[in-house]
C-alpha cells in the first residue's frame, strides 16, 4: 500500500483526537468522517480550539456510514464509536475489504465475537485491535522481561482499573459529551485495558472465570438510575492453572489510578502501581537471572513507551496512542502482519462477558469459549 487513505467513525472526544492524530503521519491522507450528530464536526468540542471542518477543509463529513464506505474512496477506517456498537461498523467495513483499527472492547457479546471472527476471515482487509495499553512502557518491559527470561514462567497476575473522576469534572464532561456508554456497561466488560498487557505474556487463553459484584452504592444523581454494581472483582485461569485476578469499578471516590498490575513468575516480579495521591505511578521489578536485580528496583512508572521517549510527535495517552497508530500504518504500508490481531483483541475481550454473566449468577465458574476453538 502507497497511501492510506482514512475515514473515521464515531466523532467524540476519542474519535476527533485520534483522526487528528493520524494526520500527523506522513503517507496518511484523512478522507471521510462520519458521525449521527453533525455538530461533532461542524462546532467546536472539548479541547479543540476550532471545528473538526476547519481543522479538516478537504475531508468530507458524513451522516451515513454505509454511503461513506461506497462513496468516500477509505481504504483504512477507524472504528471510534461507543465500545456498544464497535462490531458492527467493523464488519461492515472488512465486507467492503477495508483495513480496520478498531477502539476496544472490540465486541459487546458472544454472538458479535463469532460474527466478526467469520467477516475477519472472509475480507481480504487487515483487523487491528486498537488497544492503547498494549503500548505501555510496563506491557514492553512485561514482554522484554518474558522473551529474555527473567520472570521465568508466570502463574499469578493481578490488575485494578479505577475510574474515579465524578460529574461536573471536566474529564467526565468530555466522556459523556455523546451519551456515557460506560455507565450502561457492568464495570468487568470493560477489562481490555488490564488483561490486554497481561496476555501479551500468557501463551494460553483464559478458560475459566468467576465474578462478583459489590451492588450499587453512589446516589442516584450521580449517575443516574442505573442499577448495576460499582465495582466488580473477577479471577480468571487458564487450563495449566495461571490465575488472573481483576477488579474493575464503574463509580467511586477512591481518587487513585487508573492501572495497577502486579506479576508473579518463578524467576521474577514486577508491578506498575498506580497513582496515590501525591505519590506518583511507579514500576517495580526482581529477578532471580537479572544481575543486581534480586532487590527491587525502581524506576519511573510513566506510560509512554521506550521507543518514543524522545519523539516529540508521540502524544495521546502519553504516547500511547501515537505507537498504536505508528505501528497499524507501517503495517499496511509494508504489508506486515497487524500488530494487535483480532484473536488478540477478543482474548482480551471475551472474558468480560463471561465475567458479567457468573456476577449475574452469584460468581458461578464458567468455562470461556472462543470462536477459534
Amino acid at each position: 500500500m502507497d497511501r492510506i487513505l482514512l475515514g473515521v467513525v464515531g466523532l467524540g472526544h476519542r474519535g476527533r483526537e485520534l483522526f487528528k492524530l493520524a494526520g500527523n503521519f506522513e503517507k496518511v491522507v484523512p478522507v471521510a468522517a462520519c458521525d449521527l450528530n453533525p455538530a461533532n464536526w461542524t462546532e467546536t468540542k472539548f479541547l479543540s480550539a476550532e471545528p473538526m471542518e476547519k481543522q479538516f477543509p478537504e475531508v468530507k463529513f458524513y451522516t451515513d456510514f454505509e454511503k461513506m464506505l461506497k462513496e468516500s474512496g477509505i481504504n483504512t477506517l477507524l472504528v471510534e464509536t461507543g465500545a456498544d456498537v464497535h462490531a458492527g461498523f467493523c464488519a461492515e467495513a472488512l465486507e467492503h475489504d477495508i483495513n480496520v483499527l478498531s477502539d476496544i472492547p472490540v465486541v459487546a457479546s458472544l454472538e458479535e465475537a463469532d460474527m466478526l471472527w467469520e467477516a475477519a476471515k472472509k475480507s481480504r482487509a487487515m483487523f487491528s485491535t486498537g488497544a492503547n495499553p498494549n503500548e505501555s512502557r510496563i506491557a514492553n518491559l512485561l514482554k522484554d522481561f518474558y522473551r529474555k527470561g527473567f520472570l521465568g514462567k508466570p502463574y499469578c497476575m493481578e490488575a485494578e482499573y479505577i475510574h474515579w473522576w465524578m460529574p461536573g469534572t471536566a474529564n467526565y464532561k468530555a466522556m459523556v459529551e455523546n451519551g456515557d456508554w460506560r455507565k450502561l456497561l457492568s464495570p468487568i466488560r470493560y477489562c481490555t485495558h488490564s488483561l490486554g498487557p497481561l496476555l501479551g505474556i500468557l501463551e494460553e487463553d483464559l478458560t475459566k472465570v468467576s465474578c462478583f459484584g459489590t451492588g450499587t452504592h453512589a446516589p442516584d444523581e450521580e449517575y443516574g438510575n442505573f442499577r448495576i454494581d460499582d465495582m466488580q472483582c473477577a479471577q480468571f485461569q487458564t487450563d495449566s492453572g495461571v490465575v488472573i485476578r481483576l477488579m474493575r469499578n464503574g463509580r467511586c471516590r477512591a481518587k487513585i489510578g487508573c492501572h495497577t498490575y502486579r506479576v508473579f513468575g518463578t524467576e521474577g516480579y514486577v508491578e506498575q502501581m498506580s497513582d496515590r495521591g501525591n505519590t506518583p505511578s511507579r514500576i517495580r521489578y526482581n529477578s532471580t537471572r537479572l544481575y543486581g536485580a534480586r532487590d527491587l528496583v525502581e524506576i519511573d512508572g510513566c506510560w509512554m513507551p521506550y521507543d518514543y521517549a524522545d519523539n516529540p510527535s508521540a502524544t495521546g495517552h502519553g504516547g500511547m496512542d501515537y505507537a498504536m497508530q505508528d505501528h497499524f500504518f507501517t503495517a499496511l504500508l509494508e504489508d506486515l502482519p497487524p500488530p494487535i490481531p483480532l484473536k488478540e483483541g477478543l482474548r482480551m475481550t471475551i472474558p468480560g462477558i463471561y465475567a458479567e454473566i457468573s456476577a449475574k449468577q452469584g460468581g458461578k465458574v464458567l468455562e470461556i469459549r472462543y470462536p477459534w476453538k
